[in-house]
């Protein structure tokens, strides 16, 4: 018997176990400073999900974190770890504001929202495509250059927003609010219409396009021929290129899809919530987004209720803090860090006795005798 667990271990028992740990010592932080864990999770909880509202927000947070969550996940495929996600997310909203900006009192919305996801992608795709050249043909390390990327996107659009697309006349470093053909509808606007009545969210109809970004990725990589080199060189090199496949090529091409699909939290934010350009509208998505990733195994079933949960991790957290006021929301912020710390940095502590327990429980089973059925 060798040391491989199957897959609704790796997958499904492992990050549950995780969480769980997350949860005992966010737990015993709480009971420390004399509250009950207990009634904590069940604010927390229902804040997430026990109102229209909670669900709302919910859905809003996971949205963003399943567009970073999917970029974190096929650069990892190809064996790389794109931690650009925060300043390919900056850039994308960067195109999707620039091109409503520039067409919303010329082009209908019909016009505009396609433009808004092509402008999204390409602005993110071409951030991340110049660590992507770097680490293929130079030998540039892409954790360094994508880091470094970060920085350099938060002092563009600083720059541009105090000096070139401010409002004029205003003080705060904003653009001009979108005209209404160049807002996504929000999802409370789209039900009303069907007849059902929803509280007003941030949730916007790019949840949809969340959807088909996690079926067009699963397909992707698992069933394209593309995704099958881009596997083959995520996990060896070297089989790669005996098998005629262009390392360089993949790592380019990884990264761009990567950074196409971290830009679309811009689409999210900028044409969905927003409807101007802002600074710090990222607010973290792409850091979590690592954390949903490896929470969901780089898969983008497993990044949906990954980004699920870090969604009821943000609404349910503020709700926490409104509700307890000796839990602050900085020792929420420690919580939703402790859940990161567990999922992301310490994914895998708990496989080495977990793969010793399903061992010693399979090698005990008795073995069929000869001429069995």
């Amino acid at each position: 018997m060798n040391g491989e667990l199957p897959r609704w271990i790796d997958i499904g028992l492992i990050p549950i176990l995780n969480l769980c740990l997350a949860l005992l010592v966010s737990g015993l932080i709480i009971l420390a400073i004399g509250e009950d864990p207990l009634q904590a999770v069940a604010i927390m909880v229902r804040g997430a999900f026990g109102y229209e509202e909670g669900i709302g927000y919910t859905l809003y947070y996971a949205t963003n974190f399943i567009f970073t969550g999917l970029a974190v996940a096929i650069a990892f495929h190809a064996g790389l770890f794109n931690i650009g996600g925060v300043g390919q997310a900056y850039i994308g909203g960067l195109g999707v504001g620039l091109v409503m900006l520039a067409f919303d009192s010329v082009l209908p919305f019909a016009i505009l929202a396609p433009l808004g996801i092509v402008a999204a992608a390409a602005f993110g795709a071409a951030w991340a495509a110049v660590p992507a050249y770097l680490q293929a043909y130079r030998g540039s390390h892409i954790v360094i250059t994508t880091i470094m990327f970060n920085f350099i996107a938060a002092a563009v659009m600083v720059y541009l927003l105090v000096n070139v697309l401010i409002k004029p006349g205003q003080m705060s470093p904003e653009s001009r609010e979108f005209l209404p053909n160049a807002q996504l509808p929000f999802m409370h606007e789209v039900l009303a219409g069907l007849g059902i009545p929803f509280t007003a969210t941030p949730l916007n109809i790019s949840l949809i396009w969340a959807v088909i970004c996690c079926v067009g990725v699963w397909a992707y990589i698992w069933r394209t021929r593309w995704g099958y080199e881009l596997r083959t060189v995520g996990f060896n090199e070297s089989a790669a290129v005996y098998a005629g496949i262009r390392p360089r090529r993949i790592v380019v091409v990884a990264m761009c899809i990567s950074g196409a699909l971290a830009g679309f939290v811009g689409l999210n934010e900028i044409m969905g919530v927003h409807h101007r350009l802002l600074i710090n509208f990222t607010a973290g998505y792409g850091f979590t987004g690592i954390a949903v990733s490896l929470m969901g195994r780089n898969h983008p079933f497993g990044i949906v209720l990954a980004s699920l949960l870090f969604g009821a991790l943000y609404q349910g957290g503020a709700d926490l803090a409104f509700d307890v006021p000796t839990i602050t929301r900085e020792l929420v912020v420690t919580i939703q860090g402790l859940v990161i710390l567990f999922s992301g940095a310490l994914a895998y502590m708990s496989t080495p006795w977990v793969t010793r327990g399903y061992l010693a429980l399979t090698a005990s089973r008795p073995v069929p005798a000869a001429g069995e059925a």
